[in-house]
């Protein structure tokens, strides 16, 4: 296994904001929340985009997590939570981001500055019980990335890495995210773009 100094550090807990020029469509424009990076390659959850045509409580049904029949009535932060694409792979696959206030025992993955991920149904219970996390995000599918493929991916300008910051993964509103990582680096991607079309 070869040691390559410039990222020899994990980057797990942090930002993967995608630069202007981002040629895989997939990922334009999009700002990934790292949940893992080691030798062995890297798995994040995007940020910003939302799954087409599915709710909350449409999922919960599908899950069979609720009753398909009668009124759902979920309480307030449920009622509130959107399905967010995750990423291309498996995403047939629920993921959810969430703050440390709440955890299950050998399925929550602590990850960084109280942020977790977990992906049972048990959350999605919990949630639409009114008994899960203060702040949750669900996605379906993951980005990953094999050994060494992300490290080139940067190296190549296509991800700037930042600082990860509960705001922009629970708060925010989708079309803002990729702007605000960049202004929590200092960087206006306006500028990028207009440098990123000069050879």
């Amino acid at each position: 296994m070869q040691d390559d100094d410039a990222f020899d550090v994990s980057l797990a807990g942090q930002l993967l904001i995608a630069m202007p020029q981002m040629a895989d469509e997939r990922f334009a424009h999009s700002v990934i929340y790292l949940c893992a990076h080691s030798a062995e390659g890297a798995m994040g959850i995007v940020l910003n985009q939302r799954a087409p045509s599915l709710t909350f409580p449409d999922l919960l049904r599908q899950l069979d997590i609720i009753a398909e029949e009668g009124d759902i009535r979920l309480p307030g932060p449920a009622n509130r939570m959107q399905v967010h694409r995750g990423g291309p792979v498996e995403t047939g696959r629920g993921f959810v981001l969430h703050s440390g206030d709440f955890v299950i025992a050998n399925s929550t993955m602590p990850i960084q500055d109280g942020i977790c991920l977990t992906a049972t149904l048990d959350i999605l219970r919990a949630i639409a019980e009114g008994r899960g996390p203060n702040q949750a995000m669900l996605a379906l599918g993951y980005a990953g990335w094999g050994a060494g493929q992300l490290e080139t991916e940067i190296q190549e300008n296509g991800w700037i890495t930042g600082p990860a910051d509960a705001a922009i993964i629970f708060d925010a509103p989708l079309d803002s995210r990729w702007d605000r990582a960049f202004a929590k680096i200092g960087i206006d991607p306006g500028r990028l773009s207009s440098e990123a079309g000069h050879a």
